[in-house]
């Protein structure tokens, strides 16, 4: 489990492809400081596992498809991701419980700056619109983020609004996403266990 609260912006250094996988390597510290082999760290959302680390650069193993559903698959080197270590008991839940699981690829269609912040609209595809709902939680490429707006569900491309401030601009890979970019998407899986729920009663 994650929290979206984003500890360090990583390098992807080297990206190796084979037939139904890939390895990748990515330059990092904060998240090495205590790491183990078999450890949790979100890429860009995206939960992985450590599988070496050598001189600051750790590795790990991504299979088809987390690349066929994650913006992952486009990675290559020198491209910047967003990392966070696996939550532990004593951790502080800043942001919201995630998976680590991307449930779909978002674009960005906008950004509108502001004085102090940055407003940012992303469509979604439209299986996902229906469990985002203003004020409710959703995560951008790892980070927690509450959204802002919503549109209608039954677009053919529905998006939502996010607004960022100084502190994920400047500390987190979204500062630097143009229109058109690619995000992984994780909704909150509370609603979809509710939606399961609700769907088995009837």
């Amino acid at each position: 489990m994650f929290t979206g609260i984003v500890e360090e912006v990583g390098t992807l250094v080297v990206r190796e492809d084979s037939s139904d996988a890939a390895v990748l390597r990515i330059r990092a510290q904060r998240v090495l400081e205590d790491v183990a082999l078999g450890d949790s760290i979100a890429v860009n959302g995206v939960c992985l596992t450590v599988t070496d680390v050598t001189d600051g650069v750790w590795s790990t193993d991504v299979m088809a498809e987390t690349l066929k559903r994650s913006s992952l698959g486009g990675a290559g080197s020198g491209d910047a991701v967003n990392l966070e270590r696996a939550v532990t008991p004593q951790t502080r839940l800043g942001g919201h419980l995630m998976q680590g699981h991307v449930d779909g690829v978002g674009r960005i269609l906008d950004r509108i700056p502001g004085e102090h912040w940055e407003v940012v609209r992303i469509a979604l595809p439209p299986q996902l619109a229906r469990y985002v709902v203003e004020k409710g939680s959703i995560a951008v490429d790892g980070v927690s983020l509450t959204v802002s707006a919503v549109s209608a569900a039954d677009l053919p491309e529905p998006w939502f609004e996010v607004s960022l401030i100084p502190t994920t601009l400047r500390e987190t890979t979204l500062g630097a996403r143009e229109p058109g970019a690619p995000v992984n998407l994780e909704v909150d899986v509370i609603a979809k266990y509710v939606e399961r729920l609700l769907g088995g009663a009837r």
